[in-house]
């Protein structure tokens, strides 16, 4: 009977994080085309299992140096959910912005569940960001450098971020696991985008001097635009592909017209539960490293 039930709760679960997350602005219009099936699963030969860890090896030997005297961004993207494409296709804008917008070029890695990049980016799992960490940790000037890391899924209340890679079993992250590895790897500056429901409940657990934490939601609401229709989710879309790639070098400032941008288009979309209401949370030293390195970024040319 236990085991019927918990099935039932994360069916329920499952079905309201749909309902609420798959919404875009074609959705709400008449006559919108039926959605596209979802990605193909997993198939899981003895190959593609010895294949990842030398893809991870390899991604990670790419990986360059700090130069010393600059303030350099190594950029981590993270997308565990494989059912919805949104996830990859975020994780890859995500880089591409920070590559070519914070000279992130040759200092980021993508870590993505998805069948059509199983040969190019190592899973995101937990032993796979967690040795990311550790491996970028030993290349940045740890004082100077600052680290980023977008993190795309569905999202819990309780801090969970949905996991998924069927046939593979992978474990969820939550904050107080992301904010023990990086207290562990010794990095110190951080900035870290939750593009989640439920995701500002990540703020508090992150939150400290040398951390800027920015989340799609708030703890109590979901977020927008994480179906199989969507290209990109509402926040991914207005901080990174609108504010961060065409207006602004400013985390703070691009998260501002964010919100105003996300709450315009939640309402037009006529989102069930409300605003999203994106949360930010700054420190007094990652603002002063952050600002050092947006003035460094205008007077230098992002690397070939």
């Amino acid at each position: 009977m236990k085991s019927r039930q918990t099935w039932a709760l994360l069916l329920t679960l499952t079905l309201t994080l749909a309902l609420a997350c798959s919404a875009s602005p074609a959705l709400a219009r008449k006559g919108t085309k039926p959605a596209p099936p979802p990605p193909p699963d997993l198939v899981l030969t003895q190959d593609v299992m010895e294949a990842q860890p030398m893809l991870l090896a390899k991604r990670l030997s790419e990986l360059q140096p700090q130069r010393p005297g600059v303030v350099d961004v190594y950029a981590i993207t993270f997308a565990p959910y494989s059912d919805e494409d949104v996830f990859r296709k975020e994780s890859k804008m995500v880089a591409d912005v920070m590559a070519q917008r914070f000279d992130a070029r040759g200092r980021g890695i993508q870590l993505v569940n998805s069948v059509s990049t199983t040969d190019q980016w190592p899973w995101a799992t937990r032993k796979n960001l967690q040795r990311t960490l550790q491996h970028i940790a030993k290349l940045m000037d740890r004082d100077e450098d600052v680290l980023f890391i977008h993190l795309t899924s569905h999202g819990a209340q309780d801090g969970e971020l949905f996991a998924g890679f069927w046939p593979m079993t992978v474990e969820p992250v939550t904050p107080w696991l992301l904010r023990a590895w990086l207290d562990e790897a010794g990095i110190r500056n951080r900035v870290i985008s939750v593009s989640a429901c439920y995701s500002g409940t990540w703020v508090k657990p992150l939150a400290e001097p040398h951390t800027l934490v920015m989340t799609a939601s708030d703890a109590s609401h979901t977020a927008y635009g994480c179906g199989r229709e969507s290209e990109l989710t509402f926040f991914g879309r207005a901080v990174f592909d609108e504010q961060l790639r065409r207006h602004t070098l400013s985390f703070e400032q691009a998260h501002a017209a964010a919100r105003e941008l996300i709450r315009k288009r939640e309402t037009a979309a006529h989102k069930s539960d409300g605003y999203s209401n994106p949360q930010i949370n700054v420190g007094a030293s990652i603002r002063e490293r952050l600002e050092r390195l947006q003035a460094e970024l205008l007077h230098r040319a992002p690397a070939p």
